[in-house]
C-alpha cells in the first residue's frame, strides 16, 4: 500500500471518522495501544503479505 493509496483512503472517510483517526495518531500512546492490539497486528500481517 502506498502513500496514495491511504490518503485516498483517509480522505473517504466521513468527517466524524477523519477526525477519530486524527485524533489517535496525534497521541503517541494511543497509536502504540491500537497497533497492538490483535486485530491490528493480523490487519498490518496482511497488508504486508505475510500469511
Amino acid at each position: 500500500m502506498d502513500k496514495n493509496s491511504v490518503d485516498k483512503l483517509f480522505q473517504s472517510l466521513p468527517p466524524e471518522q477523519r477526525k477519530k483517526v486524527e485524533s489517535i495518531l496525534a497521541d503517541k500512546n494511543q497509536t502504540e495501544k491500537l497497533l497492538n492490539t490483535p486485530q491490528a497486528q493480523a490487519l498490518l500481517k496482511k497488508l504486508m503479505g505475510d500469511k
